[in-house]
């Protein structure tokens, strides 16, 4: 019988499309089912990057605009898993989606660990593992729940998988660079406005240089991630660590 093919060992299933993103789809599931749920109760809160994804469409198509987009964005990952899953002519393994949310996790405590001691090498302090979010800490857990989930979901997408991949494209075509110029340049600037993103509006933090340097550095670990292991499992890393913050506040 021959050999199994390298592409069936975890680390590059967990990577294919088909794993990756339906990896993703119980994160969306979750963050829109919780916003229904809250809805007038929640005091409307959103995630900022689910709002400024949508905001074309909103624009454009009205109230239904968000809608509009949630089908978009289902019915595009939904097309992607099934054509990956026919052309691997193999059934998905449950084996690999635990170790993915397993993986999740153990990245979610290394970021903690390692972006929060990286801010107080850098600026001499002890921030412990995350900078204090005034604004959303005060409210209930359900909220911070949906605000955890959906940071891990649309932040990685916007920041990452859109962000990330239209500077590359900008670097290459604009500024000439080779592929590793324009990644690692496409990767520090998709960190730095991932890092400003959150001191603008009525949820941002207040702009000080330990708070701006931990979501740079933290930028840069799920920008790395992202390239290493793929969205799922770095958008699972970002929500598990965004819910270990916010729950025990």
């Amino acid at each position: 019988m021959p050999t199994a093919p390298a592409a069936a060992s975890y680390w590059a299933l967990s990577r294919t499309p088909r794993y990756s993103l339906t990896l993703a789809l119980p994160l969306l599931l979750a963050y829109e089912g919780l916003a229904a749920l809250l809805g007038a109760a929640g005091g409307g809160v959103r995630n900022g990057a689910d709002v400024w994804l949508k905001a074309p469409f909103v624009f454009l198509l009205g109230p239904q605009g968000a809608l509009v987009f949630g089908v978009v964005v289902v019915g595009v990952a939904l097309t992607v898993i099934v054509r990956d899953v026919r052309a691997a002519r193999a059934p998905l393994r449950g084996d690999v989606f635990a170790g993915m949310l397993a993986e999740a996790t153990a990245m979610a405590i290394v970021c903690g660990l390692t972006v929060g001691l990286a801010t107080a090498r850098l600026l001499e302090t002890l921030p412990g593992l995350a900078v204090a979010q005034t604004a959303v800490t005060s409210l209930g857990w359900p909220s911070k729940l949906m605000i955890a989930l959906g940071a891990g979901l649309y932040e990685e997408l916007l920041f990452r998988v859109v962000l990330v991949s239209a500077l590359v494209w900008g670097a290459r075509r604009g500024l000439g660079l080779g592929p590793s110029g324009a990644a690692l340049a496409a990767t520090v600037g998709g960190a730095v406005l991932f890092a400003l993103a959150h001191h603008v509006g009525a949820y941002g933090e207040a702009l000080t240089a330990q708070a701006f340097t931990f979501r740079l550095l933290a930028g840069l670990f799920f920008s790395g991630l992202y390239v290493l292991r793929g969205f799922g499992i770095t958008a699972w890393t970002h929500a598990i660590y965004d819910v270990l913050v916010l729950l025990v506040r």
